[in-house]
C-alpha cells in the first residue's frame, strides 16, 4: 500500500532531524558555532480528480479535487546566522566579531577559509594562526619579547615592543562578508568555504559600513539555544513514532485484506 512508503519517508526525514538536533546539542559550547535547522517540502501527488475539472456540459467544475501526498524529504539543512553571546576571557589573542563579518584564514592547500572562531594563538614564529594553525589572513606576526597586545574595535593590532613603553602598530585583521552566509560550505574545525550561492566575499574592517566591531578578550558563543533544541527534539521524536504506527496499522490492514481473500 502506498501509506507505507509515505509514512517511511516521514520516518527518515524525521531521522534527519534528529541528527540535525543532536549535532548541535553537541556543539553548545564550541566557539561561532552557528546552528543549523532542517527544513522539509511534500513530494509529488497522484491526481486522482483534477480540481476545476468539467463535470457537465453545463460547464459546472469540480470545487475540489483529489489529490493523494507521496510522502516527504528533505530540502535542505540551512545554517542560522545569528549572533551568539559574548563572554570575557581575559586572553589577549581572543577576539569576537559583535556584528557581521567572518575571520580570513589561510588552509594549508593555500585556499581561504572563513570562521566566526577568535581565539587565536601564535606558531613558533610569532604568526597569529587558529587553534588547528592555520594563518590568519592578511598574516599578523607579533614580535619577540613583545607586551601589551591591543586590538581595537576596527582590528589594528598594536604591541609594545621590547625596551619601549610606546604601542607600535603591526597589523591589521580584516573581516570578509557575504551576500548570502546561509551559502557557505561547512568543512569542520569551524571553517567555511566560499561557493557559488554565498557570493563572492566583501572585504572590509571592523566597524565599516555593514561590519562588525571586534572585541578583545571575548568569545562567540555558540548561538545553539538549548530549551528550542529539546523542545525540536521532542516533537521530532513524537512525529517520528506517529509515522511508525502508520506502518504498523497499514500492516493490520494488509494483513486483514489477505486474511480475507484466502
Amino acid at each position: 500500500m502506498r501509506a507505507l512508503h509515505t509514512a517511511a519517508t516521514g520516518m527518515m526525514a524525521q531521522e534527519l532531524n534528529v541528527q540535525v538536533i543532536s549535532n548541535n546539542i553537541a556543539n553548545m559550547r564550541t566557539t561561532g558555532y552557528k546552528k543549523q535547522r532542517a527544513e522539509f517540502q511534500d513530494l509529488l501527488y497522484e491526481k486522482v480528480s483534477r480540481v476545476g475539472t468539467q463535470t457537465s456540459d453545463q460547464g459546472t467544475v469540480l470545487p475540489v479535487g483529489i489529490e493523494i501526498g507521496s510522502g516527504v524529504r528533505t530540502a535542505g539543512t540551512p545554517r542560522v546566522m545569528s549572533q551568539g553571546s559574548m563572554v570575557p576571557t581575559s586572553k589577549d589573542l581572543d577576539v569576537a566579531i559583535r556584528g557581521e563579518g567572518f575571520f580570513q584564514v589561510t588552509l594549508p592547500d593555500g585556499r581561504i577559509a572563513y570562521t566566526r572562531d577568535g581565539s587565536f594563538n601564535m606558531d613558533p614564529q610569532g604568526r597569529l594562526v587558529t587553534s588547528q594553525g592555520y594563518l590568519i589572513q592578511p598574516g599578523i606576526t607579533i614580535p619577540q619579547n613583545s607586551t601589551g597586545i591591543t586590538i581595537n574595535a576596527q582590528g589594528t593590532v598594536s604591541v609594545t615592543p621590547a625596551g619601549t613603553t610606546t604601542p607600535t602598530q603591526i597589523g591589521q585583521i580584516e573581516l570578509s562578508m557575504f551576500i548570502n552566509k546561509a551559502g557557505l560550505q561547512s568543512i569542520g574545525d569551524n571553517l567555511y568555504l566560499e561557493t557559488p550561492a554565498s557570493g563572492a566575499p566583501q572585504n572590509g574592517l571592523g566597524g565599516q559600513t555593514g561590519f562588525g566591531d571586534l572585541l578583545q578578550g571575548n568569545l562567540e558563543q555558540a548561538n545553539v539555544e538549548a530549551v528550542s533544541e529539546i523542545s525540536d527534539l521532542i516533537a521530532a521524536q513524537r512525529a517520528y513514532e506517529m509515522n511508525a504506527k502508520v506502518i504498523s496499522a497499514t500492516d493490520q490492514m494488509l494483513q486483514s485484506t489477505t486474511a480475507m481473500m484466502r
